[in-house]
């Protein structure tokens, strides 16, 4: 076993792990397929065309969480793991490719895509695992991504119940996840068993994090060249710029570089955290997907007065900061109240400014962002924490 096939794709938990190349490369076929999401979101930002673009997202999403756990588990030089993550990147891109259309033409190319990743990486690994006691894992994650694969055939062939059967199959698989994929007869995984390398997965997490921001960057970017490049779409791109600054300075800091530390120290127990942080880096994903529409749309129009560009607008960096609080108190038992007051402060800026133009709407969240950046970067700003205990109890602790 010592020499066999399992121990030479096994990493070594020991190892210090950095994201290999191939992993980087990987990540391109996200970039493509974030693009593709804003698109279709722009294209339609009713609360339909919302929630289709959260579905795709969420299904794009678990390839990545599920390619990026597989890939801390395994060795990326590996050949097999090679021909892995190959395989998943070209139906990543597949399923990308089909966005605009997944809930109409190509609906079918979306769900087999999908579920010929998730079903392809357990023909591929069941065999090599042959003999070693991680073999089940990976049976019992096969078995269920099949059966959820029925829902997502069946979603792409039935087109007035596709929405509800797609988000049943997503819902299914997220929460088999945290139940630890159990089966009849088979039992399920242990949390050693899920162990994961704490400081490359928190890298993962950081890297396509940074890369949705880079998406809005691109499409603010390419919006802006492609206008006349006047006083009002400069100062909505200088907004975009600003926002997007602001954004990736509230996911850093305080608890953003920490997640690794947190993960490890945890011991086994801690890839439930790690599981937990990749549920909320899907949620400050979609916040935003939607912060880099409302962009768009303001760089393109912004003298217009619109409600869906209000809307996401608002919701985008709601959503961003929620995650964001949830992912400090999970960390380290921390709640900035600059952010928890930032979060309803973002709706009611944004109530306030209905019926008036895209770049004063933007403007206004934008502001409040920074504001939000500004106070909690003071000296000797006080954060609500609490202490483990029965009882529940609470206080007051300084952070330096």
């Amino acid at each position: 076993m010592k020499n066999g096939l399992p121990e030479r794709l096994l990493q070594r938990r020991e190892n210090p792990r950095r994201t290999s190349f191939l992993e980087l490369f990987f990540d391109l076929a996200f970039i493509f397929a974030l693009t593709r999401l804003s698109q279709a979101l722009l294209a339609d930002h009713t609360l339909n065309g919302g929630f289709q673009a959260l579905v795709m997202l969420a299904a794009l999403w678990w390839v990545w969480f599920v390619t990026a756990w597989s890939a801390d588990w395994f060795d990326p030089s590996a050949p097999l793991i090679v021909v892995l993550l190959l395989w998943v990147m070209f139906g990543g891109l597949l399923m990308a490719s089909a966005v605009p259309t997944a809930f109409d033409d190509h609906a079918m190319l979306f769900a087999i895509a999908y579920v010929a990743i998730h079903v392809g990486r357990g023909a591929l690994l069941i065999p090599a695992l042959r003999g070693h006691p991680l073999q089940l894992r990976s049976l019992r994650v096969a078995i269920w991504f099949v059966i959820s694969g029925v829902l997502w055939v069946v979603g792409a062939f039935v087109a007035p119940a596709r929405e509800v059967l797609w988000a049943l199959a997503l819902l299914l698989e997220y929460s088999l996840a945290r139940l630890r994929w159990p089966f009849p007869r088979l039992g399920r995984s242990s949390w050693p068993d899920l162990q994961v390398n704490g400081d490359h997965l928190s890298e993962r997490y950081q890297q396509i994090f940074i890369i949705a921001l880079g998406e809005l960057i691109l499409i603010a970017g390419f919006t802006y060249s492609h206008s006349d490049l006047d006083r009002e779409r400069t100062i909505a791109f200088a907004l975009a710029f600003v926002t997007a600054v602001a954004l990736a300075r509230l996911y850093l800091v305080p608890a953003g570089t920490r997640l690794g530390a947190a993960i490890v120290a945890a011991g086994p127990p801690g890839s439930k955290l790690a599981l937990l942080a990749g549920y909320l880096h899907l949620v400050m994903i979609a916040g935003v997907l939607g912060t880099s529409v409302a962009m768009e749309m303001t760089i393109e129009e912004p003298g217009e007065h619109s409600t869906g560009q209000l809307a996401v607008g608002v919701l985008g960096p709601a959503l961003f900061l929620t995650a964001r609080i949830l992912l400090s108190a999970v960390i380290d038992a921390s709640l900035p109240w600059a952010r928890l007051i930032g979060v309803p402060a973002i709706v009611v800026a944004g109530l306030t400014s209905e019926g008036r133009p895209q770049l004063v709407n933007s403007a206004v969240v934008a502001g409040v962002l920074l504001l939000i950046v500004l106070v909690d970067a003071m000296p000797g700003i006080r954060r609500f924490a609490w202490r483990g205990g029965g009882n529940g109890a609470s206080e007051q602790r300084r952070h330096g």
